[in-house]
């Protein structure tokens, strides 16, 4: 029983997932301090652990630990992170309700969709405009969160001042146009699948 706990639950990718659940109450602590050099260190405990999430899915599949836990793992951090640093923007009033409404919204569809299609046995492949998608909220929640205009050296040569909060606002923006289309492609996939499968006889 205990080596079957230790297979599931105590390796090394689900503890990374873990690691990226806890980062989540001081990520948003840092964030509620408010101070810039706060909201750095909020963005740098963000990134490493939204980093996590290609290492743990990348040593799951090379280790051959890819669990049942964490397969529910990994999908339910990911949520977490995003949508308890999207509402702790809107609360410090960095990113407009509406915007934030969209993105949720958008999720526990697709969600919904999913919990769907794997009762029917149906696999739905995601497509280039969610991967974008992801990697753009990912980008602008950041950016948002370090929210104070900071100093940046491009290329070594000269340093720019960058409104951070300005730029995960239009990140974060872009990001809602693929979750549409995302949307839209995951829909017609799972259309297109279900019909599929009961026009097979077998």
């Amino acid at each position: 029983m205990r080596s079957v706990v230790r297979e599931e639950f105590l390796n090394l990718p689900n503890m990374l997932t873990l690691l990226r659940i806890a980062a989540i109450p001081v990520v948003m602590l840092l964030i509620w301090k408010g101070e810039p050099e706060d909201c750095v260190y909020a963005g740098w405990t963000y990134a490493m652990a939204t980093v996590t999430d290609f290492w743990d899915g990348w040593l799951a599949r090379r280790q051959g630990l890819v669990t049942v836990m964490g397969k529910f793992l990994d999908p339910l951090a990911d949520k977490l992170i995003v949508m308890a640093m999207l509402v702790m923007l809107v609360a410090l009033q960095r990113v407009p309700g509406w915007l934030v409404v969209v993105i949720l919204t958008r999720e526990m569809t697709i969600n919904g969709l999913r919990s769907m299609a794997s009762s029917e046995g149906l696999i739905i492949d995601a497509g280039q405009d969610g991967k974008i998608k992801t990697a753009l909220q990912m980008l602008g929640v950041l950016c948002l969160v370090i929210h104070y205009p900071s100093p940046v050296t491009l290329y070594g040569l000269h340093e720019v001042v960058v409104d951070f909060n300005v730029v995960g606002f239009w990140v974060l923006l872009g990001s809602v146009f693929f979750s549409i289309t995302s949307a839209i492609d995951y829909f017609r996939k799972f259309f297109a699948a279900l019909d599929s499968k009961r026009s097979d006889p077998n």
